[in-house]
C-alpha cells in the first residue's frame, strides 16, 4: 500500500469515528430533549480536531511500521498518485459546494445557528468520506 493510500484510509478511518463520536456526544448532551438546545460548538470543534489529529496519528504510525518494512517504497509518489488525488479532490469539492448551497438555503429561511453550523460540519463529513472513498476505489480498481 503506498503513503496516499494510507494517509486515504487515514482520514477516512478518523472521520467516520469523528463524526460518530459527534453525534452520540450530541445526543447524549440532549438527553432526550431539543438538540437545539445543546451547547454544541465545543463538542464539534472537539470532533473535528479529535480527528484531525487521529488522522494524522494513524498516517504517521501506518508510514513508520511501512517504511521498516520498506523503507524505498514507504514515501514514493507517481503519476498515477497525483491523478488519484486531484480526482478525489474534485469529488470533495463537489459535495462542500452542495453542503455551502445548503448553509445558503438555511441562511435565507432564517434557521437557527445550530443547523447552520451542523449542515456545514455534515457537508465537511459527507466530503471527505466520500473524497476518502473515491481515493480508496481507485487504488483498487485504477482510474477509469
Amino acid at each position: 500500500m503506498v503513503y496516499h493510500e494510507r494517509t486515504a484510509w487515514s482520514a477516512l478511518l478518523s472521520t467516520v469515528l469523528g463524526v460518530s463520536v459527534y453525534v452520540v456526544l450530541l445526543l447524549a448532551a440532549a438527553g432526550g430533549g431539543p438538540v437545539v438546545a445543546v451547547d454544541w460548538w465545543p463538542l464539534m470543534l472537539a470532533a473535528i480536531g479529535g480527528s484531525i489529529a487521529l488522522s494524522i496519528l494513524l498516517s504517521v504510525v501506518w508510514g513508520v511500521i511501512a517504511g521498516r518494512r520498506d523503507r524505498d517504497e514507504a514515501t514514493v509518489s507517481d503519476l498515477r498518485d497525483r491523478d488519484i488525488a486531484r480526482m478525489g479532490g474534485r469529488v470533495e469539492h463537489a459535495f462542500l459546494v452542495i453542503a455551502g448551497l445548503g448553509v445558503i438555503v438555511l441562511c435565507a429561511v432564517r434557521a437557527d445557528v445550530f443547523w447552520i453550523a451542523n449542515m456545514m460540519f455534515a457537508g465537511f463529513a459527507v466530503s471527505s468520506v466520500v473524497g476518502g472513498l473515491a481515493r480508496v476505489i481507485a487504488y483498487r480498481r485504477g482510474l477509469v
